[in-house]
């Protein structure tokens, strides 16, 4: 017997084995992917650069001209780790915002769990926060007061060994270390259709709006704060369990199993 409905994706194996499945839940998470925007002339850099995603360790660039680009946690505390062996800047298209990591005592995750901060929904996330908050132990503000690292506007384009700032100055520059982000790593869905124009996963609270039978976990804000946390990615599998498993059940039985 044929079922009419579309079926969720199956697999390939290594060996090119077609593996077939009632239901596919996409659980690779949201920092698998490293993101790194396009900016004109950086094929041509000579000089080096590279995702944080890479980055090991400080004593690799001692002496060096560094900018690390983006204005979350990851840039600054790298920058911060940096600036004591290179003279470093913070390219950010916006001021950088901080917090202090403890309040009251406790740390800002104790009250994210507390005040239920972490199930807010997405959409009022939407209208209480805008822009990158970074997380500070009371180090990394007055390193950017003291100047122990800079911060400025976003650079523009690569020119060869330098980058060009926003105020049109051009400045040699041994390493640019990207700082923004991932995306969800799920490539292996591309040939499916399943995204939207931005490469991301169409999808309503977890379910796909694409497939029957596939659903995802671990995406950011796909159903709450912590959604892509381990606080937070156990509720939204337990949201995803009941329709895979009623999507499967009704496969097996239009085949009379």
């Amino acid at each position: 017997m044929n079922d009419p409905r579309p079926h969720a994706p199956g697999a390939t194996m290594p060996s090119g084995d077609p593996l077939h499945a009632m239901g596919v839940v996409a659980a690779s998470g949201s920092f698998g992917n490293p993101y790194v925007p396009a900016l004109p002339g950086q094929d041509n850099f000579t000089g080096r650069a590279l995702h944080v995603a890479d980055y090991r360790d400080p004593k690799h660039y001692a002496g060096q001209r560094v900018v690390v680009v983006g204005a979350g946690n990851s840039a600054v505390q790298v920058g911060y780790e940096l600036a004591e062996v290179a003279a470093v800047t913070l390219a950010t298209r916006q001021p950088i915002t901080f917090m202090p990591q403890l309040i009251g005592g406790k740390d800002v995750h104790y009250w994210h769990t507390t005040t239920g901060f972490d199930d807010l929904p997405p959409h009022w996330l939407a209208r209480i926060a805008s822009g990158t908050i970074v997380m500070d132990t009371g180090d990394y503000a007055s390193a950017l007061e003291s100047c122990r690292m800079e911060r400025r506007p976003m650079f523009t384009a690569f020119d060869g060994d330098q980058i060009v700032w926003a105020d049109g100055t051009h400045e040699p520059v041994d390493t640019v270390i990207y700082a923004t982000g991932y995306r969800p790593n799920l490539d292996y869905l591309r040939p499916l259709g399943a995204f939207d124009d931005s490469a991301l996963p169409l999808h309503v609270g977890g379910i796909s709006t694409t497939h029957l039978g596939l659903a995802y976990v671990g995406l950011e804000f796909q159903r709450s704060f912590a959604s892509n946390t381990l606080r937070g990615v156990n509720r939204d599998a337990e949201h995803i369990d009941t329709p895979i498993a009623a999507y499967a059940g009704g496969a097996l039985a239009a085949y009379g199993l």
